[in-house]
């Protein structure tokens, strides 16, 4: 029996996450397995697995998730997004989920594709917000699942005002969400910020902060900027004088987010989300320069 992530987060904590993505050929996809087998030593709670925009990966989301629970004895967690795609299309992969024995989903809006003009628009027989999937999910399968959101500290790169994104998290919660995960973000401030103002609004989900390990600033920056992600100062004034040099970069990625996290955890974090990118390293490093410390605290 797969376990749900609600009954991790009820049974310890922290909680310590890893995040893949489905790769797009056979042999990157044989790669991602080798990567797999080396993150198992870690004993991560549980591995994400994304869902490409309109559902373009939604077999082989679904066949990782199958064979990270069957090989490799990891709880899995499905994403599921809702854009361009029918109630009938979303009921079908939700059925097809819990068929195939993955007890948790991430529920999203997701990404509009590229035939959608970098634009969300609602499908005819479509939904239009999260918190309808996440009643969908609970209309399919009911307890069976433990259903996750996204939650984005900075508030959504589409929506007007923190305000308004804190109310559709409360929305989300209501619907029957049991955790969210973040969007990445670099300022532990924003974060503390974060769980102040959607507690205010009612929130008592554990709010899992996504980190994403610096390794190439260049691409951090196009990355973000697609994304809506705030790179702080630090961030900068860090990574732009060593940008050409990878290998200083990668290094200096790895002292930042440990210190990134050490400071997470001690601001009240339930654990820890690792954006991987499909790669053992930096974050296998990362993960044991934290364990070592907290060891060394316990001592």
């Amino acid at each position: 029996m797969a376990t749900k992530v609600s009954d991790i987060f009820a049974a310890k904590r922290p909680v310590m996450s890893l995040e893949i993505y489905p790769p797009k050929t056979e042999k990157a996809l044989a790669e991602l397995y080798r990567t797999v087998e080396a993150l198992t030593a870690l004993r991560p709670d549980y591995v994400s697995v994304t869902y490409r925009a309109g559902g373009a990966s939604k077999k082989t989301t679904l066949e990782i998730c199958e064979a990270l629970q069957r090989e490799f004895g990891l709880t899995t967690v499905h994403h599921l997004t809702l854009v361009n795609q029918t109630v009938d299309e979303l009921s079908e992969i939700t059925r097809k989920i819990k068929d195939a024995g993955v007890r948790n989903i991430l529920a999203l809006r997701g990404d509009p594709p590229a035939e959608m003009g970098g634009s969300f628009r609602k499908i005819p027989g479509g939904l239009e917000y999260s918190y309808e999937l996440v009643d969908l999910i609970r209309k399919i399968g009911g307890d069976y699942f433990s259903v996750g959101v996204a939650g984005f500290p900075e508030g959504h790169v589409n929506c007007p005002s923190k305000e308004l994104d804190t109310k559709y998290l409360a929305m989300k919660a209501d619907h029957g969400a049991e955790f969210v995960v973040t969007q990445l973000f670099f300022e532990n401030a924003i974060y503390s910020e974060y769980l102040e103002r959607t507690a205010g609004a009612g929130v008592r989900l554990p709010i899992v902060p996504g980190v994403l390990p610096i390794t190439d600033y260049s691409k951090l920056l196009t990355f973000c900027d697609t994304c809506g992600a705030y790179i702080c100062e630090e961030v900068h004034r860090t990574f732009r004088p060593i940008a050409e040099d990878l290998k200083a970069t990668a290094k200096k990625g790895i002292e930042y987010a440990v210190a990134q996290c050490r400071d997470l955890l001690a601001r009240g974090a339930p654990g820890v989300h690792f954006y991987c990118l499909n790669k053992a390293e930096p974050v296998s490093t990362i993960w044991r320069e934290l364990k070592d410390a907290a060891e060394a605290k316990a001592a």
